[in-house]
């Protein structure tokens, strides 16, 4: 590829391009816990409506709807969620949390693919369904600054990363890649700090409650 043809590819790819850049951001920023991963988490979202609007991923496209939405509730929940209005601490998932969240998971991921399968014109149906519940249900644990929500991660950024191969998206292919390997530092980096202060989120009848591990 010669300077001119990588130029007009970049001026006919700039919105995901950007998007991708914006991305990179906030996946370094939530690694390191820092409260502006959800501006940069925002203005990725808003971008990729476009691109997936495109490219014809419907469910994706409306996942980043929830994305702006949920990046307002991350920044309130990461900013005054904190005890005594300290730093809100990494938490780790209880066993019945867990298996509510994963169960969510799969009815979501049921619905979605139904309705793309029958009321578009998606021709990934299954896939796309699947990392858009698995991401709604992954954004919420990062807001809630639960640690598995990076194991989720993994599995949804790997399919993802097929997909969009798939569709020749290369620069978001290239960033679920990246996403993929830091994935799997943030996990780490986030374990450790889990251990030095241990906070379980239990789901009881109560709602959810935090506890010292």
């Amino acid at each position: 590829m010669n300077l001119q043809s990588t130029t007009t590819w970049l001026a006919q790819n700039w919105i995901e391009v950007t998007a991708a850049v914006l991305g990179m951001i906030y996946l370094i920023l939530s690694i390191k816990q820092h409260i502006l991963l959800w501006l940069f988490g925002l203005l990725t979202s808003g971008l990729y409506i476009y691109v997936f609007l495109v490219s014809k991923f419907y469910a994706d496209m409306a996942l980043q709807v929830y994305y702006v939405i949920i990046s307002v509730y991350g920044w309130m929940h990461w900013k005054y969620g904190g005890r005594n209005t300290q730093k809100l601490a990494v938490s780790s998932s209880g066993f019945r949390l867990m298996s509510t969240l994963l169960a969510v998971w799969v009815v979501l991921w049921i619905g979605m693919s139904l309705f793309l399968h029958y009321l578009t014109d998606s021709d990934v149906p299954i896939g796309d369904g699947f990392t858009t519940s698995g991401s709604i249900v992954a954004t919420w644990m990062l807001a809630r600054k639960i640690k598995e929500h990076w194991l989720f991660w993994v599995i949804i950024d790997l399919v993802s990363l097929i997909l969009y191969i798939n569709k020749e998206l290369y620069p978001t292919s290239i960033l679920f890649f990246i996403y993929t390997i830091m994935a799997v530092a943030g996990y780490v980096e986030w374990h450790r700090d889990y251990k030095t202060n241990p906070v379980k989120q239990l789901l009881t009848r109560h709602g959810l409650q935090k506890i010292e591990a």
